[in-house]
């Protein structure tokens, strides 16, 4: 047994007694990286992630480029700390489930939320929705610079016409943190409105969602 196993022993059976509510920061990156890094004291390493970067959440969004720039931090390393969020983002998917209600802004909001957990690009998503307001198809509609490629319409109606929605929920999220929407998601969402009840469809909300906040432009008034 070498001279580090017994802390990684006792690290982890207090993880299985406890979880992770009592770990500090560092702690956590720690037993992560015994999955990754097999022999040796990880300690020091969780400490430097911690210390560069200078957040578990900025350790998680780092990167790869970077994080392998650690001293101890190899490829596999970097590779398992760079997919902890894009699970956490598809266990709370997995959660969202089909037929679910959405009859106001709120449960618009929360119902995306997941689908942009994680994402540090722009990103489009849309859900269909029938005349009960049930959800019946979602989709990520494209990545990339929402402002520019935006919302293509012919992706929502086509989208809409797919699966015969009676009301559609269009969110993009904002990666500065900011959910306010700009002229010209204000733009691009009249132009969307218009094109969907040209082929009698109904734009029930846009939401913009900004790490764990969301802005309803439903909610501000700017849909008819």
């Amino acid at each position: 047994m070498g001279i580090h196993d017994g802390h990684r022993k006792r690290m982890k059976n207090r993880f299985l007694k406890y979880g992770l509510d009592n770990f500090d920061d560092h702690a956590v990156l720690e037993l992560l990286l015994y999955y990754a890094i097999p022999r040796g004291d990880v300690n020091p390493i969780a400490h430097e992630l911690i210390n560069r970067f200078g957040s578990l959440d900025a350790v998680l969004d780092a990167p790869m480029s970077d994080l392998i720039q650690i001293p101890g931090v190899g490829e596999n390393a970097a590779a398992l700390i760079k997919i902890i969020p894009q699970v956490c983002r598809r266990y709370l998917e997995s959660r969202v489930s089909l037929d679910r209600i959405i009859d106001s802004s709120e449960k618009a909001g929360e119902f995306v939320k997941p689908y942009f957990y994680g994402k540090r690009e722009e990103t489009v998503f849309v859900v269909g929705l029938d005349a009960k307001c049930k959800v019946i198809a979602h989709k990520l509609l494209g990545e990339g610079d929402v402002t520019a490629t935006l919302i293509s319409i012919r992706k929502v109606v086509e989208f809409a016409l797919t699966y015969n929605a009676a009301y559609i929920v269009l969110a993009h999220n904002h990666p500065s943190g900011v959910a306010l929407p700009s002229s010209d998601d204000v733009l691009s969402t009249k132009k969307v409105q218009e094109a969907l009840l040209n082929v009698g469809v109904k734009l029930f909300d846009h939401v913009i969602v900004a790490d764990d906040d969301f802005v309803s432009l439903r909610d501000c008034g700017l849909l008819n």
